[in-house]
């Protein structure tokens, strides 16, 4: 197989949802490169890897995936000038660590024993 630049659309609304779209993709034979767009939602797979086996993948770990574009990846170009303080660009504010999504509810339980015993 050849290798080919995949891009696909995934809903990521925290830290963790892009840590499950991480790991949900790098289990996969022949992944090359695996970028992460948080912002945008956009996931990036550089490998010789099935487009449909990732879009699988995803929705197994339950995260809606949407391919957006196969093609061959781009060739390395000349390397670029150092950037300058003043050139690099401002940092964007971090994802949130959990969303509604994939936060984790707590369920507790009550026993009820008060020494008796009765079977019905």
């Amino acid at each position: 197989m050849s290798i080919k630049k995949i891009v696909l659309k995934v809903t990521i609304n925290c830290q963790k949802c892009k840590t499950e779209v991480l790991k949900a993709v790098s289990k996969l034979t022949g992944v090359d490169e695996v970028t992460v767009d948080g912002e945008k939602g956009i996931l990036t797979v550089v490998g010789s890897v099935d487009p449909v086996c990732i879009a699988t993948q995803l929705r197994k770990a339950k995260i809606y995936a949407e391919i957006t574009s196969v093609g061959p990846p781009k060739k390395p170009d000349d390397p670029k000038p150092k950037e300058t303080e003043s050139d690099k660009p401002k940092l964007c504010q971090p994802l949130p660590p959990c969303c509604n999504r994939c936060e984790l509810f707590a369920v507790s339980y009550v026993t009820y024993d008060d020494g008796k015993c009765s079977i019905l």
